[in-house]
């Protein structure tokens, strides 16, 4: 089997993912990419860390048996907590958004700072970013902070809303005074605030985008296993959810400018 000419499977507990899906089609035009949301249990930031394993070990599987020659897991919550079950299971690579957005985040402050990590409950209460940057570099400072409303915002397509804006200040106006170097961007879900993320840190601030970190990553690892698309693959890249596909649809069309074909369902 040519594994360079299969699908890429990559999935999120919603429409976050669609950050990576659309920096990896930006990135590699080439590639046939598989994404599955799973909207049915989003956010995942809520849930508990074995709640989280299964799900994220479900949907790999899923995915598996669509024979991808590799996983992107777009969803930090799912990284930080169900990575090591996932490569266990899997015959192809597995990347998550962790390690791309620490190695960009410490690219960004070579010589040491205030690094501050933002993420879902999950992720934030896992410490998975701040043990990596304190492993990378011993002379960062690592603040972090859960922003538990940004999910459920995004998801309601309210990305530029006031009360985006007012949750925002909420979470992040105490960090203004703190001379903050870098700001991760630790859901995949971030980036589609970051411009309010941006107008309350201020433009001095270097900010993170973990879902084009996953892209570059991801680029990597097929180059390394010999993996990359050698011509470009005709039809339409497949989009799956747990529930609500036209809700998906219509905020993958908004919040993104992607119009899936077809979105289908698959419920466990």
């Amino acid at each position: 089997m040519n594994y360079s000419s299969s699908p890429i499977g990559i999935f999120d507990s919603g429409l976050g993912g669609l950050t990576v899906f659309k920096a990896v089609k930006d990135l590699l035009p080439c590639e046939k990419l598989i994404y599955f949301g799973d909207t049915a249990r989003v956010p995942y930031g809520t849930k508990s860390r074995n709640a989280v394993i299964s799900f994220s070990k479900e949907i790999s599987g899923y995915l598996l048996l669509k024979k991808v020659k590799m996983l992107i897991v777009a969803c930090n919550t799912a990284t930080s907590l169900a990575l090591p079950e996932i490569r266990r299971m899997s015959q192809v690579p597995v990347c998550g958004v962790i390690e791309p957005g620490v190695k960009a985040a410490i690219a960004a402050t070579p010589y040491g700072g205030k690094i501050l990590v933002i993420g879902t409950k999950a992720t934030i209460s896992s410490h998975a970013y701040a043990k990596a940057l304190a492993k990378a570099n011993k002379n960062i400072e690592v603040m972090e902070q859960s922003c538990p409303l940004f999910v459920p915002l995004v998801e309601e397509g309210w990305t530029d809303k006031a009360v985006t804006e007012e949750a925002a200040l909420e979470y992040l106006a105490p960090y203004r005074s703190k001379k903050i170097n870098t700001l991760i961007l630790g859901c995949t879900h971030y980036p589609l605030i970051e411009k309010v993320v941006r107008r309350v840190m201020g433009n001095e601030v270097h900010i993170v985008n973990s879902a084009m970190a996953a892209a570059y990553a991801s680029r990597q690892i097929l180059q390394e296993n010999n993996l990359l698309a050698k011509s470009f693959r005709k039809g339409p890249d497949r989009f799956i959810v747990s529930d609500a596909p036209e809700h998906f649809s219509k905020m993958a069309d908004m919040l993104l400018g992607l119009k899936p074909d077809k979105v289908t369902i698959k419920r466990f």
